[in-house]
């Protein structure tokens, strides 16, 4: 009896781990690491990090290194994220932009228009007031700005980066 629940524990606990997929990866000195979580491989080792199939006892490499394909033929990155993920986050991103330039257009207009007011005053005060009020656009202009940067930033760079990293397909994050 005791044989038959050792043995049964051994084809359990082999089925497992016929099962798995182990992460390997070689460090700056040269040390092989395996994992089964891939968020336990730092982020510089990852674009190099094989994705290894271990499959009746039996190593094999799956579709170069890093990738692999799901059994219903949709790719997926590295986490397992497909092509709706980052073409969201492009889409995203360019939405955040879309409205920043709106606001932008906005305030040069409204900044404009308070030019003019300026230029037309006779009233000391009111320049005062409408200089300051002035500044202020002006102000918000430039946050927008810096905003609209970091939005075409990561448009362009920064998210196709993150792809690359994580093995998606390059044309899911053209723009």
């Amino acid at each position: 009896m005791k044989r038959a629940l050792i043995l049964f524990l051994f084809i359990f606990l082999l089925s497992e781990i016929s099962m798995a997929e182990v992460y390997k990866w070689v460090d700056e000195k040269g040390v092989v690491y395996f994992t089964d979580d891939i968020t336990q491989v730092p982020e510089k080792y990852r674009p190099k990090t094989e994705k290894m199939g271990l499959s009746e006892g039996k190593e094999e490499k799956i579709e170069g290194e890093g990738t692999s394909k799901r059994k219903e033929g949709t790719y997926k990155d590295q986490l397992g994220r497909g092509e709706d993920y980052w073409k969201g986050r492009i889409e995203d991103w360019k939405k955040k932009l879309r409205e920043l330039q709106e606001k932008s257009e906005v305030l040069r207009n409204q900044y404009n228009g308070l030019t003019e007011r300026y230029n037309d005053s006779k009233s000391s005060a009111e320049r005062g007031n409408l200089r300051k009020e002035r500044d202020q656009v002006k102000n918000e202009m430039e946050k927008i700005k810096i905003e609209m940067d970091e939005a075409k930033n990561m448009i362009e760079k920064k998210i196709p980066e993150e792809a690359e990293i994580y093995k998606a397909k390059p044309e899911w994050v053209k723009h």
